[in-house]
């Protein structure tokens, strides 16, 4: 490892100085932690398309895509050209206007679930609301959640994110606030019915990711979704799609769109936003109306979203508007596109670690993927137990990470996410790289 670590810093030294810098000033050097890599993340400068541009000049073909955000390619000119307009009249204003409506029209339009929207700042508020929501509707405590899953760290669901998922995730989380939240296996029928059934007199609603990041971006299987959709019917308990990283990229209307499972509400962010910060809780009527500042009752028979000073910014609902008109508008181009975009390099990766002898599994869904380095042939890699259990995570997040980056490939996860403005060049160069760092890693196990 040392030795490619000396390579990745004889490419970065400016960036390893402005670390140092940020260390000083920032814990870890970061403001968000999965911005951090060893021996230290690169700074970038620069982006436009599929590629990105560090402060040594170093060029990569970008697989994160701004947090998956980026569906379009990094700076497109449709999003650029509205948030020029939008700052000749404005940045900031608190105040409504209409193309917040506009927005969330087609927000509604869009997504089968979406009879009312609440924009808020961030994917991790939106969660908190959502369940926040959903105790307040049912008048119920227990929230289930997805042992592994991530839905930001809002305190209520930091939870069972990382292995072992019976100890704490973090210091400074109450136990009181936890009690009333369980985890669930995913894709794990048995299991999860017991805990649902367990739970099931106090059962106020179950969250999940329909695609998991952390689970490889593996989606759920249909029976699973459907099982879970009877059961939160059958005990009057709610549904919640976290679909901040799938809406607008497993299809235009998400992955409840894809199965055709609607839940009662649903958590959007990232792409909803044309790459600027957004998240928004989307639903049914009779919920969601439950916020309402309308309702004459006192605040103790009302539900707090509060949705931040910069909520519906007026820069974020011009790009999320311009971003959702272009996908309706050519969504029988992009998505078919991103579809096989997704197969061809899912396919390509797993055949060129395949061929030099590294044991791999490359998983994921249109547009999406991860690869994993399992201890062992033959094991079923489908949530993120199976992912935390069976394979070398420090592998992929690490060493795979670090080799690509010196080939000029950036991923994340060990995948990450396609935009169309990835090229066939690009995914040719993305491949041929897998090549030769499976090549390098064959001769030094």
């Amino acid at each position: 490892m040392k030795y490619l670590f000396d390579v990745y810093r004889l490419k970065t030294p400016l960036s390893e100085n402005l670390f140092e810098r940020a260390k000083e000033v920032m814990p870890g050097g970061i403001s968000h932690n999965i911005h951090y890599f060893p021996p230290y993340p690169f700074f970038i400068k620069k982006a436009k398309g599929s590629k990105i541009w560090d402060v040594d000049g170093n060029e990569y073909i970008d697989l994160w895509m701004g947090n998956y955000t980026h569906i379009l390619g990094h700076r497109p000119q449709v999003i650029v050209r509205v948030i020029e307009e939008q700052l000749k009249e404005g940045i900031h204003w608190g105040i409504v206007y209409k193309k917040q409506i506009e927005w969330a029209e087609l927000i509604r339009e869009l997504v089968p679930c979406a009879e009312m929207v609440r924009f808020c700042c961030s994917g991790t508020e939106a969660t908190m609301y959502a369940v926040r929501l959903a105790r307040a509707f049912t008048g119920k405590k227990t929230i289930l959640k997805i042992a592994g899953g991530w839905h930001g760290a809002n305190p209520d669901l930091s939870l069972g994110i990382k292995m072992p998922y019976e100890k704490e995730e973090s210091l400074g989380l109450l136990p009181d606030l936890q009690q009333y939240t369980k985890a669930i296996s995913f894709n794990d029928l048995s299991s999860s019915l017991k805990v649902i059934h367990k739970n099931r007199k106090d059962l106020a609603g179950i969250i999940l990711e329909p695609v998991v990041g952390e689970g490889g971006f593996n989606p759920a299987t249909k029976e699973y979704l459907h099982m879970l959709r009877s059961e939160t019917k059958k005990l009057k308990a709610l549904l919640i799609f976290d679909e901040v990283i799938s809406c607008f990229r497993v299809a235009i209307g998400g992955a409840q769109e894809r199965f055709n499972i609607t839940p009662d509400l649903t958590t959007l962010g990232k792409i909803v936003g044309g790459g600027l910060p957004v998240g928004a809780l989307v639903g049914k009527r009779e919920i969601l109306e439950k916020t309402s500042p309308e309702k004459k009752s006192k605040k103790w028979e009302r539900v707090l979203i509060g949705g931040g000073t910069f909520s519906a910014h007026p820069l974020t609902a011009a790009a999320g508007l311009a971003m959702l008109c272009y996908l309706k508008d050519r969504r029988k181009e992009v998505y078919p596109l991103l579809e096989k975009k997704g197969e061809i390099v899912r396919k390509g990766v797993q055949e060129a670690l395949d061929q030099e002898g590294v044991a791999a599994v490359v998983t994921g869904i249109g547009s999406l993927f991860q690869t994993h380095f399992p201890f062992k042939k033959g094991e079923t890699l489908n949530s993120p137990h199976s992912i935390n259990r069976f394979t070398d995570i420090e592998k992929r997040e690490i060493e795979f990470r670090i080799r690509m980056l010196t080939k000029g490939i950036h991923v994340m996860h060990g995948g990450g996410c396609l935009s169309i403005a990835h090229t066939d060049e690009d995914i040719e160069k993305i491949i041929k790289a897998a090549r030769k760092v499976g090549k390098e890693m064959a001769e030094t196990v």
